[in-house]
């Protein structure tokens, strides 16, 4: 059986296949009355539910297909408490000192945060906390490497550089000059992680609607009246939580982001004495390549990895078997177990590359945190939009808040990290080679 047969017969990815006992969440029938209506029912939306009744307030989670089935259910489950681009120093010049600071403690705490709550809630969903890993490809990554965590350990942060010797014991991967890891990251399912989130909300006393798509969203005398094909829902503030799956319900939320389509893999469980080289302590690897390199290993022993493509014509077959073909090669396997799930997600990136909060009007805020770290970012954003649901000003949280800002000609550049990919192989070759 091939690995898109798989995927269908299981649901969107791995951890739809793999995660049991899901709980069914009832549609929204008939009207309701909450202070915070959440748009989303992924990390961003479901650790907001739980942290904002957790304060008390009345809350309702609206989500137009099941839990965890947007990019929350169908990325790697890396938990990574850092930006994907820009490190301490940049973002403090980039935002300045008192912002830049605030913004760099909210990252920072995330993993923490993510794996606080997973003991806190008994939340069972193969979490490892050994730390991410992120190994240098070449002599200028190295440079770029040091320096990032030198400027996390500045900050207290528990990050480690690492050697050639170092990497290879850690990761089993050769060929790379050094690198970096921050111990407080990890590995999870995601799957199982948001609904574990969901059923801590529940308990909390947020309620949570599946099948429960919103059509519109209308400024009333009192805050904002949504709408489902078969409810209402009246909230004083409402949160948008989409990220890249929130269709048409606010046009102007799409051209403010690159919609980015990822491709992640796994394979039949390794062999024990070949598991036993490869990443011993269970960390998550994700190298310096612009082409990113990642892999991990979840609770079986199946190999993860993912990719992006350059053309959309069969995509959606061939991309999996080149992500395949290439982890075998980075990780000198000619015997790599066969590809067994393929799957694909949309995430949302920022020009950027941080999270923000988008002001659409008093009381109704977009998030969007991810950027390629989205479990940890997400739900740290959650915690402080329990904070503005319960009253607090939205410019005294620690993320960048503004209306939307939409990307020039984003018609035209919408699908250009996509249509760089090519440049950036060939730039990523070159830095090997220099």
């Amino acid at each position: 059986m091939n690995a898109m047969v798989r995927q269908e017969a299981h649901g969107a990815s791995l951890w739809h296949a793999v995660s049991r006992d899901r709980r069914e969440r009832p549609a929204l029938n008939g009207d309701l009355d909450v202070d915070l209506a959440i748009v989303g029912g992924g990390f961003s939306g479901l650790s907001t539910a739980l942290h904002a009744a957790g304060k008390g307030l009345s809350v309702a989670v609206l989500e137009a297909e099941i839990i965890a089935w947007g990019a929350t259910g169908r990325n790697a489950g890396f938990v990574v408490p850092n930006f994907a681009k820009m490190d301490p120093d940049g973002i403090v010049a980039h935002l300045g000192p008192e912002r830049g600071e605030r913004l760099i403690d909210f990252a920072a705490d995330s993993a923490d945060l993510v794996f606080g709550l997973i003991r806190q809630h008994g939340i069972d969903c193969d979490a490892v906390q050994n730390g991410w890993i992120q190994p240098a490809h070449s002599p200028a990554a190295l440079e770029k490497v040091k320096s990032r965590a030198g400027q996390w350990a500045q900050r207290g942060r528990p990050v480690v550089t690492l050697d050639r010797q170092d990497v290879a014991t850690l990761t089993g991967a050769r060929g790379y000059l050094g690198g970096w890891m921050d111990r407080s990251g990890g590995v999870l399912n995601p799957v199982a992680y948001a609904r574990g989130l969901a059923d801590a909300a529940e308990k909390a006393g947020a309620r949570i609607f599946e099948q429960a798509r919103v059509t519109s969203i209308d400024r009333v005398a009192d805050g904002w009246a949504l709408k489902t094909p078969s409810g209402s829902v009246r909230a004083a503030r409402v949160l948008i939580a989409t990220n890249a799956y929130g269709g048409s319900l606010d046009p102007s939320l799409q051209r403010t982001y690159f919609p980015l389509k990822v491709f992640q893999i796994a394979t039949a469980p390794l062999p024990l004495e070949i598991r036993t080289r490869l990443l011993p302590g269970g960390q998550g690897v994700g190298d310096t390549r612009r082409n990113l390199f990642t892999f991990r290993f979840d609770a079986d022993n199946r190999l993860i990895s993912g990719g992006m493509h350059i053309l959309s014509a069969g995509a959606d077959r061939r991309v999996p078997q080149t992500i395949w073909r290439r982890l075998a090669a980075r990780l000198d396997l000619p015997d790599l177990p066969p590809l067994v799930y393929g799957w694909s997600g949309m995430a949302a990136v920022e020009p950027d590359f941080l999270p923000h909060l988008l002001d659409l009007g008093p009381g109704l805020i977009a998030g969007r945190a991810c950027n390629g770290r989205g479990i940890a970012m997400t739900t740290a954003m959650g915690k402080v939009l329990a904070d503005w649901a319960a009253g607090t000003d939205a410019r005294e949280l620690p993320l960048p808040f503004a209306p939307p800002a939409p990307i020039p000609f984003h018609a035209l550049l919408r699908h250009a990290p996509n249509m760089l990919l090519g440049w950036s192989m060939l730039r990523d070759r070159m830095d090997e080679t220099a």
